[in-house]
């Protein structure tokens, strides 16, 4: 609960490795492939230290536990890899299996890390459990309706409460239970009392229709010794099941909010229980099982949670309570063909907030939290009267006057209420609801009032003081998908590192079982546009190999398998015309990006067909290479700010960069003929872009910041035009006193484009802004997330329109990537993956004295750290152990530079190009110069084919010169001269 942090290497005074994984995942129960990926980090303070060898062991299997039987041992197997995959006996399925990496160091040292997974139905045909639900045959008889119900609004009354399933079982003696659990709905599940697991909303959102997630739990602890060796004890299995994105309400559309999947949610349960003897016994939910409703009145991702304490069964998930007044539960389906393994972190709660500020309006008591977040209250009540409702209203701003600001939320009322049983101390925090907010507005009824939340009351009104009202204490609690922190960055310039705050949050918010748009208005959908935009960023942030790797498989999914149109949203609800560009192209952007960051080819194996339909698709019905046809809902350059950048130079940029990136993707997995055949294709898109949209002076059609960028990024200005199409690009921002114009599509590409054509002085003009359209202007108003459109809010207009305007929304966060691999320098080279061969070239600028930047790559942590002090620029650079990274020293004396307090020689290149203009450069480990160097210093293939000297801007480009030298693994510091 201590927030979102990077966690400290471990101290390593030989080769370690740490932060081992079983398919991108921390320790985790429920693999579900045969052959399953285990990865590990490496550590050292040694400078030089690089694996020669490693070997790992797994033990393990069924009734053996982790200190079992011998599954694999892979012996020593020489080189560098910091991945295997599992070649072993068999997995056997709900077991579990400990696994140990022995690394060897050059110099003959081996140090060793343990870890273990646990399997989850490795065979379709072990499934022995059944779909079950609410029989709507055993409801009592209809009487009319009455007003002597909880009040509720015209969204809400229809809402059904959740149920309540469970099930007592008796076993013979058992060394271990597992079950494996999950919802067409979404389930909270109890062994004996007791919680199981920590995730929240689970098993999550997918493309249900074909793919559902499971979650295997190991409850041995849970059932206690009766279960176990003491003689087979009774063992009570309970679930809470709602509606979710099931059956509960779903987007915008007031036609059709709800039941998109189907009417009412489901439940599956298997329990597996291990004896001594190497037997199971397996159960599985059946008509069997009982269910009632209970305390939840209703649940509603998008309405919220309506609890009535005094409504409780006490005791209903312990052995021995009494259920016969309970229904039978009714077996809904037996088809169990779109049961997965979970692939991804769940959702968890990360954080606890305290209130920072509390106003007592009308009636009403408005809580400031501090920070937009998405998430839950948790309320502690002490000495509320039995039938006392509190009630729970979200909002992400306050208008002028101080209430609370909800237009924004369209249809979603994001309203909780509670009712109090009477006890001395009871605590509410919903369960199967989240929301997007920073202010809470709390009202309180007492028993008998029948408000329905909206109107404040009097006497019962709540009083909050130091995070606590009266006799309520109030609690925000952040929640999102538990994607391992990866990074960090910091800087001098506090608006900077609001902004890096703002990103990080709206990342989290918004990273909730899918990568969706917002968190708090009726809409939260997997948007593929925002998402492929953000990657980078997010990539740096967090570890989202496992969170994208699964959101990837629902992409492949909802795709049209014969046409190859990718819809707009993943997973695929509401939208009806497929195709758009920028959007489909998710299918081609993240695969590939997924595979450079994590250096995992499966990715690419298992998206290149979806890449190939997705070009093919576009192609057929653009014969002539220029994207017009077929364009789906073609939202442009989204929220740009004051212009209206060509549709069809975006459109066919981005056709240029689906058929590069499927035939890269083609040529890592040794495909020579779809390589080229994709190859050709971009070749002759881009004589096609050229021909149509770049005139003879370098001006791309439409003469806007986004177009400029979409072309130089995406290298389809021809080589001797690149000059001139950036200077037009630079007299836009000066014509408009270096402002931006961009959205979503463009605003990742202004800095990694400026810088890379000299112009990162331009970058960070931007960066340091607050005027509109900025990110300095939101955070000078307050702003603790990204907002979804530059005039979220304005003196001229006050709020934005209502109808599309949220204040956490991560696309145009998209320049924290650059902020990460520009102001910081963490890169890669073009014909790296995983950061086997890292770049570390920072931009020193703008008004920051100095700059941090931690990331944990596949390797191990990589960073850097430059800081000006009078004429003296210091760079620390770590670089993870078997890694070569090459390293650019920002100078404007190439003979100041010292490493260690000795001087370096290596390649002098120019800030403004990168180009090489002398020199060999030096390893830093041995001294020596580096034979064979690269003349491709760059970090990407944004470096531009001529001098931009020659575009002529207003200002002259970044000034000075880089020493270039080639760092092993280990920390490196260095001195220069620096007077720009």
């Amino acid at each position: 609960m201590s927030g979102w942090n990077l966690a400290d290497v471990p101290s390593a005074e030989t080769l370690t490795p740490y932060a081992l994984r079983c398919e991108h995942l921390d320790t985790t129960q429920g693999i579900g492939v045969p052959v399953p990926r285990l990865s590990w980090r490496l550590a050292s303070d040694r400078r030089g230290d690089t694996q020669a060898a490693f070997r790992v062991t797994v033990r393990g299997g069924p009734a053996d536990g982790p200190a079992g039987g011998a599954a694999w041992d892979s012996g020593w197997i020489d080189g560098q890899d910091v991945s295997v995959d599992y070649g072993g006996a068999p997995l056997t399925s709900f077991a579990r299996y400990a696994w140990r990496v022995e690394v060897r160091a050059a110099d003959g040292t081996t140090r060793a890390a343990e870890s273990w997974f646990g399997t989850g139905v490795l065979h379709a045909d072990e499934w022995a459990a059944a779909w079950i639900g609410h029989d709507p045959e055993t409801e009592p008889p209809f009487e009319p309706p009455t007003d002597d119900r909880e009040p509720r609004t015209v969204r809400t009354s229809h809402l059904p409460a959740p149920r309540h399933f469970r099930r007592e079982i008796r076993l013979r003696p058992a060394t271990a239970i597992r079950i494996a659990c999950t919802a067409r709905g979404l389930y909270e599940l109890r062994v004996n009392g007791h919680r199981v697991g920590d995730g929240e909303l689970t098993p999550g959102w997918t493309e249900y229709r074909r793919r559902i997630p499971y979650q295997v739990y190991d409850v041995t602890e849970l059932v206690g010794n009766a279960a176990l060796a003491g003689g087979g004890g009774p063992l009570c299995v309970g679930a809470v099941l709602a509606d979710g994105w099931w059956s509960g309400s779903l987007g915008w559309d007031g036609r059709q909010q709800a039941q998109r999947y189907g009417r009412h949610p489901q439940l599956l349960v298997q329990l597996v229980a291990e004896h001594a003897d190497g037997s199971r016994t397996v159960i599985g939910t059946d008509g069997s099982w009982r269910e009632t409703t209970g305390p939840l009145r209703y649940a509603d991702l998008l309405m919220g949670e309506w609890y009535d304490a005094r409504l409780e069964h006490d005791g209903w998930d312990l052995p021995g309570f009494d259920d016969s007044s309970w229904a039978p539960a009714r077996v809904a389906d037996t088809d169990l063909s779109v049961l997965v393994p979970s692939a991804a972190e769940p959702v968890r709660v990360t954080q606890d907030l305290v209130p920072v500020e509390t106003v007592v309006k009308d009636g009403r008591t408005i809580v400031d939290l501090g920070q937009n977040i998405a998430g839950r209250v948790r309320l502690t009540l002490r000495g509320a009267a039995s039938g006392t409702r509190v009630t729970l209203r979200h909002g992400e701003a306050l208008t002028a006057g101080g209430d609370l600001y909800t237009d924004n939320l369209r249809s979603a009322e994001a309203t909780d209420h509670y009712v109090a049983a009477g006890r001395a101390e009871e605590t509410f925090e919903p369960r199967f609801t989240v929301h997007g907010f920073r202010y809470v507005e709390l009202t309180t009824h007492l028993p008998g009032d029948r408000t329905d939340g909206r109107t404040a009351g009097s006497a019962g009104d709540v009083e909050v003081t130091g995070g606590h009202a009266g006799e309520i204490e109030v609690t925000g609690r952040a929640m999102h998908s538990d994607t391992p922190v990866a990074g960090d960055f910091t800087c001098s310039d506090p608006t900077v590192n609001q902004l890096m705050s703002n990103i990080r949050w709206s990342q989290r918010d918004n990273f909730v079982s899918v990568p969706t748009d917002c968190p708090q208005r009726d809409e939260r959908l997997g948007w593929t546009a925002d998402a492929q935009v953000f990657l980078p960023t997010a990539c740096y942030n967090a570890d989202v190999a496992a969170f994208f790797t699964g959101w990837l498989a629902d992409l492949r999914c909802a795709q049209d398998a014969v046409g190859g149109a990718v819809p707009d949203v993943v997973p695929h609800v509401m939208t009806e015309r497929h195709g758009t560009p920028g959007w489909g192209d998710a299918a081609t952007v993240v695969p590939w990006h997924l595979y450079r960051v994590y250096g995992d080819e499966r990715v690419l194996r298992d998206s290149l067909p979806s890449m190939r339909r997705w070009v093919d698709h576009v192609e057929r019905h653009n014969p002539g290479l220029v994207w017009r046809h077929r364009v789906g809902s073609h939202y442009g350059d989204w929220l740009q700010a004051g212009v209206r950048t060509s549709r069809d130079v975006m459109a066919t940029a981005y056709f240029a960069l689906s058929a590069d990136l499927t035939a890269r993707a083609a040529h890592v997995l040794g495909d020579l003929d779809t390589h080229s055949h994709y190859a050709g294709l971009r070749a002759r898109i881009g004589e096609a872009f050229a021909r149509e949209f770049v005139s003879p002076d370098g001006r791309i059609t439409g003469d806007t910041q986004t177009g400029y960028l979409l072309a130089l990024a995406h290298d389809l200005v021809p080589a001797g035009l690149v000059p001139a199409a950036v200077g037009h690009l630079v007299a836009d921002l000066e014509r408009r006193g270096r402002r931006l114009t961009t959205g979503f599509a463009g605003v990742g590409l202004l800095g990694p484009v400026l810088s890379a054509h000299g112009h990162a002085d331009l970058a960070y003009a931007l960066l340091h802004d607050d005027r509109y359209p900025s990110w300095g202007y939101s955070i000078k108003r307050g702003a603790t997330t990204i907002w979804e459109r530059w005039d979220g809010w304005t003196e001229e207009a006050g709020f934005g329109p209502v109808a599309m305007n949220s204040f956490n929304h991560y696309a145009l966060g998209s320049v924290g990537a650059w902020l990460y691999g520009g102001v910081a320098g963490l890169g890669q080279r073009d014909d790296s993956a995983g950061f086997r061969r890292p770049i570390v070239r920072p931009l020193v600028g703008g008004l920051l004295r100095w700059a941090s930047a931690e990331y944990e790559t596949p390797l191990g942590r990589l960073g850097s750290r430059w800081e000006v002090d009078g004429d003296t620029l210091r760079l620390e650079v770590r670089v993870p152990p078997g890694a070569l990274a090459t390293v650019h020293v920002p100078t404007t004396d190439p003979a100041s530079v010292r490493s260690s307090g000795r001087p370096v020689t290596g390649v002098l290149t120019d800030l403004a190009s990168s180009h090489p203009v002398t020199g060999v450069p030096t390893d830093l480990t041995t001294g020596r110069p580096v034979t064979g160097a690269p003349t491709d210093l760059t970090s990407s293939r944004l470096a531009p084919a001529t001098d931009p000297a020659s575009a002529q801007p207003s200002d002259p480009p970044t000034t000075g010169r880089a020493l270039v030298c080639e760092a092993g693994s280990g920390l490196h510091s260095f001195t220069a001269t620096w007077r720009p």
